[in-house]
């Protein structure tokens, strides 16, 4: 669930990316121009802490009780003799 909500988030900040980028001009001199590169420089942190998350998420309980069972399994090897 989570690896979604930061897709979703991954892909909007990059439509506002795709939206704002030709508008900013980050060259202007005074206000305009700390806007645009605060602006950018936001942008990216927000896309990075959205990659980390999904990237670097531990597994959820479910997958990790899955991988248990399938351990357990193999190890139940009976000897009768």
């Amino acid at each position: 669930m989570k690896k979604q909500r930061y897709l979703i988030c991954l892909l909007l900040a990059g439509m506002m990316l795709y939206y704002a980028v030709p508008r900013l001009d980050v060259f202007a001199e005074g206000l305009s121009g700390w806007f645009a590169i605060s602006w950018l420089a936001f942008a990216a942190i927000v896309i990075a802490g959205n990659l980390s998350g999904m990237l670097f998420a531990p597994r959820t309980v479910k997958q990790q009780g899955k991988q248990l069972k399938k351990k357990k399994e193999v190890r139940k090897v009976r000897s009768f003799g």
